[in-house]
């Protein structure tokens, strides 16, 4: 099955914590979003997946390579200047050869239930299928209005605290006919929200909502970011990782406390103090008495002896480099 993962215009929120590092490729219990993408892609039996890049194009290429690794095939389309979120799909559409295609962000974190989505957007027979998640505060992104069928009658895009009009977010991950491109206006800046979706509505065009109950998290602030790994830590969300969790690897002097995960090939010094969570990504070199409570070490980061961080997102520079390695 074909599948195109959305990697292009992603990252900015995160700019600060980053230091300019795209957001599909800052780690979750150490390996990039992306990367948990790309295996929930696999598992659910996507072996043909384009990846649409703008940022970082190099590194994310250099990182994943043809896909083989991971069990599929990847290519890569470009976007020299961004074309929209509908856009870049637009111009790749060659590479889906009429036949049904998932489309999915490679900067969110989700271990949703993609054979389910494909299987709705099968017996539901419309042009499209929206993955829609419950949320408890609508007013943090655009909702989407369905009937007692699922079929989509409206969006509301950040309504105000007692305006909304349904509670279901749109995940951002979609199935589509070849179809919707009919859709697309001539030109090749096209948004979903405002050119595509809005069409087949006024043209009674039937598209559909499937409501997913698995977890779903944009990865679009620190505080979410954070939350993702924890939640990952916690098993709320079901990742593939390279570590051990509860501290297999600590010298017999450390003391732990709470939920701990620990990357492949650290080297942790006596006398550290780990008050979780704590997420300690691979290869890092952790000092003799560090202390961390709630904290976030990225992957290849050195923390100097005696350091004590609390509530903290650590990484050495150049962190593209470390990633990649």
């Amino acid at each position: 099955m074909k599948a195109m993962l959305l990697a292009a215009g992603l990252g900015t929120r995160l700019r600060p914590l980053t230091y300019d590092l795209p957001k599909p490729m800052v780690p979750i219990l150490g390996r990039p979003v992306m990367e948990h993408i790309i295996r929930l892609l696999a598992r659910h039996g996507f072996d043909d997946v384009i990846a649409n890049l703008h940022y970082f194009p190099d590194l994310i290429r250099d990182t994943f390579g043809d896909g083989s690794r991971h069990g599929i095939r990847l290519v890569y389309s470009y976007e020299p200047e961004l074309l929209g979120t509908a856009g870049g799909v637009g111009n790749a559409r060659e590479h889906f050869g009429g036949e049904t295609f998932l489309v999915i962000s490679g900067d969110a974190l989700t271990d949703i239930d993609l054979t389910a989505l494909w299987r709705r957007h099968k017996e539901a027979g419309g042009i499209a299928t929206l993955a829609l998640k419950r949320v408890d505060d609508p007013s943090e992104l655009g909702v989407v209005i369905v009937d007692d069928e699922g079929r989509i009658q409206g969006f509301q895009e950040k309504p105000a605290p007692g305006e909304e009009l349904s509670n279901l977010g749109n995940c951002g991950i979609y199935v589509f006919e070849p179809e919707i491109f009919d859709y697309f206006p001539d030109r090749p800046f096209v948004d979903w929200a405002q050119d595509v979706f809005p069409a087949l509505l006024e043209q009674d065009v039937a598209f559909y909502g499937h409501e997913v109950a698995e977890y779903w998290n944009d990865v679009g602030s620190l505080e979410e970011y954070r939350q993702g790994n924890f939640d990952a830590l916690e098993g709320k969300v079901a990742v593939e990782t390279p570590g051990t969790r509860n501290g297999s690897q600590l010298p017999a002097d450390a003391e732990v406390e709470g939920s701990v995960f620990i990357g492949d090939g650290c080297e942790i010094a006596s006398g550290v103090r780990l008050t979780g969570p704590v997420v300690i990504g691979e290869r890092s070199r952790i000092g003799e008495g560090v202390a961390l409570r709630d904290t976030i070490v990225w992957p290849g980061t050195q923390v100097d002896a005696g350091t004590v961080l609390i509530g903290a997102v650590a990484g050495d520079r150049p962190l593209a480099d470390k990633l990649a390695g």
